[in-house]
């Protein structure tokens, strides 16, 4: 009974083994699955739509009409004997009105205009957020990128070293180089290796920092994007970012809407400083021989003083306020793609001869001085230099790389929407 037992789970164990073998691993995100994420969970965003929601409930509210006031009341109530009896309602009578007040120029209107416009700052307040968060978003992703380009090139190096040292090693073996000279190559190993230590730790760190944009409880080592590491050359004139940010800018186009609101109102104040007349009407019964009548009143109030000018001064002052806000907002987009283009510009100028030449370069000299010292035609510090010179230029290549993207990224900031992908 228990060799069956035993070959059960044992096959029970291999099945469980197969299948997690075959679990598919998690697909890397792109960068529109990464933001179209970004959007369904990042609590700050979804704070900032309530917001909106809260702004339209107070729509409902400015447009509302005033309500009808209404009063019913007994009158004279007396003590009233006849033959004997208490008939306290004998002279009394029933009454009642109905009042309304009539509001005039238009403050209803001007309410839900007022109303309205705030909604319309709430929603650009809200894409500037987007912006400013997905701006965050976009340096985090390209850090992961970056760290995983490093990654692989350290992982290539290394790969490439180590197949250098098995040759090395036989030569060594045979007698055509020393020991010190072996142990002098292989001490270099150190340097590719460490690459690749630090460059795993830069990758975690990156998907940690992008999980927080997320809201993303996945864990790190099945997290991962996808998208390609370099730069495509994209010509853009400066006049063309800078009418670009001026169109689009969600900040700019919140400071137009504060200066409309702004005169709204104002026209708002003005509308409350004229004076509403209330209409009424009234209806009453008294018993025979007395008759039952109805009245209609007009109550007019005498605007002796105006208790609305310090409302008037403040809103005519907050128009100012809001131009000069306004004017104060352009002149900073324009100056923040100035300086995101003029970033832009001297990392391509550094960017493009890396790709043209020195790459090429680095390799070719590499290539061939390995080549010469393995027919003893270089000498061991001229071959040590060649690795050290293509591992510095493959890097400082993904630096500028990184570099490029996050210049690009600083301009679709400045420009308020996605010029350079």
């Amino acid at each position: 009974m228990q060799r069956p037992a035993r070959r059960m789970c044992c096959s029970l164990l291999l099945a469980a083994s197969c299948f997690a073998q075959n679990v598919p691993s998690p697909r890397a995100l792109t960068w529109q699955e990464t933001v179209d994420r970004f959007k369904a969970n990042n609590p700050q965003l979804l704070a900032g739509k309530t917001m909106i929601d809260e702004s339209r409930a107070q729509e409902i509210t400015a447009y509302l009409r005033p309500n009808p006031v209404s009063t019913f009341g007994l009158d004279q109530i007396t003590p009233y004997k006849n033959n004997g009896e208490l008939r306290p309602l004998a002279l009394g009578y029933a009454y009642g009105n109905t009042t309304y007040l009539h509001e005039r120029e238009h403050k209803r209107e001007l309410r839900l205009a007022s109303a309205q416009r705030a909604t319309a700052i709430a929603v650009s307040g809200q894409s500037d957020l987007e912006r400013n968060l997905t701006f965050g978003l976009r340096d985090a992703f390209v850090r992961l990128l970056q760290a995983k380009a490093v990654e692989g090139v350290a992982r290539q190096n290394l790969d490439y070293y180590d197949k250098e040292l098995a040759v090395y090693r036989d030569r060594l073996s045979s007698g055509a180089i020393s020991r010190v000279d072996f142990q002098r190559v292989e001490l270099q190993r150190a340097q590719f290796e460490s690459d690749l230590l630090s460059a795993q730790v830069d990758v975690r760190t990156a998907k940690i920092d992008l999980l927080t944009f997320l809201r993303d409880s996945t864990p790190v080592d099945q997290f991962d994007v996808s998208a390609p590491f370099d730069f495509v050359d994209q010509p853009h004139t400066l006049d063309e970012l800078r009418q670009a940010a001026l169109a689009t800018r969600p900040d700019l186009k919140q400071a137009d809407q504060a200066v409309d609101k702004a005169r709204t109102d104002h026209q708002l104040a003005v509308a409350n400083g004229s004076a509403d007349p209330t209409f009424g009407g009234s209806v009453s019964w008294q018993p025979p021989p007395y008759n039952t009548y109805a009245g209609f009143s007009v109550t007019v109030p005498i605007r002796i003083f105006d208790k609305n000018q310090g409302e008037k001064a403040r809103t005519s002052i907050e128009i100012t306020h809001s131009e000069r806000l306004r004017d104060a907002a352009q002149s900073g987009a324009l100056r923040d793609v100035d300086s995101a283009y003029a970033t832009l510009e001297s990392t391509l100028q550094q960017l493009r001869p890396y790709k043209q030449r020195y790459l090429r370069e680095a390799q070719e000299i590499r290539d061939t001085v390995s080549f010469a010292y393995g027919n003893g035609a270089s000498s061991l510090l001229e071959f040590l230099d060649a690795q050290r010179a293509f591992r510095d230029t493959q890097l400082s290549y993904l630096n500028l790389v990184g570099a490029y993207l996050a210049a690009a990224n600083q301009v679709n900031f400045a420009v308020g929407r996605e010029v350079i992908q």
